[in-house]
Formats: structure tokens, C-alpha cells, sequence
């Protein structure tokens, strides 16, 4: 009995490492969307938070992102969630704000930056 119970601690003592040494700090994330983009046009979401940063995917209006609530400026997705939609809107207006996505679409999801005047509560 006591060797399931030390087992049952050491997996449960790994699986809280994993989960706290995670490339993303978020432990929820925040359902907003694509929009606003130009007819024709893409959403860049970019490595770091800045047009020059490299490109690592482009999504187009409507697009369902998952975010992690981390935007620059100290603005945080999670705490402005219950104010207008307009009003979260304009407060991450000018900000970039980071997502968990998948770019390569195998399954290997990473952090990447979109900028908040293209994006929209879901």
C-alpha cells in the first residue's frame, strides 16, 4: 500500500513540474477572434511583440484564437473579461497580446503575439 501511495505522489509531484514549466505561464485561456483584418488581408500573429519580429502564422477574419490573457502594457485579458466588449476592445487597442497556437499544425503549440486592434472578444 505504501508503495502506491509514493507512487501516486511522485506522479502527481511530476505532473505539477510539467505543468508549471510549460512554455506558457497562463492557466486559463481567453477565447477572442480575428477581426477587423482588411478584405483580402491576414491577422500576422508574430514570434515577439513587434512587426519587425519573425512571422509565424496568419490568420483571416473570424478566426477563433486562444489567448493567454498576457497582453503589453500590463493588461491582462482575464481582468477586463466582464467590461462591454467595446470597452475590452479599446483597451488592448494599441497592445499586442499573446496566444497558444499550434502554426505548423503537428500538434507543437507555442506562444506568439498578435496585435489588439485585430481581435475581438468571442
Amino acid at each position: 500500500m505504501k508503495s502506491c501511495v509514493s507512487t501516486a505522489t511522485a506522479v502527481a509531484v511530476l505532473a505539477a513540474v510539467l505543468a508549471f514549466s510549460s512554455q506558457s505561464h497562463a492557466t486559463v485561456f481567453a477565447a477572442w477572434q480575428v477581426a477587423g483584418v482588411p478584405f483580402g488581408d491576414t491577422l500576422n500573429a508574430r514570434k515577439y511583440p513587434s512587426n519587425a519580429s519573425q512571422k509565424q502564422a496568419a490568420y483571416p477574419n473570424g478566426t477563433v484564437l486562444q489567448m493567454t490573457g498576457r497582453c503589453t502594457g500590463g493588461v491582462n485579458l482575464l481582468d477586463i473579461a466582464r467590461q462591454p466588449q467595446w470597452k475590452q476592445r479599446q483597451a488592448i487597442r494599441y497592445r499586442w497580446c499573446e496566444i497558444w497556437h499550434d502554426p505548423a499544425q503537428n500538434g507543437h503549440f507555442v506562444t506568439g503575439w498578435v496585435y489588439g486592434k485585430y481581435i475581438a472578444p468571442y
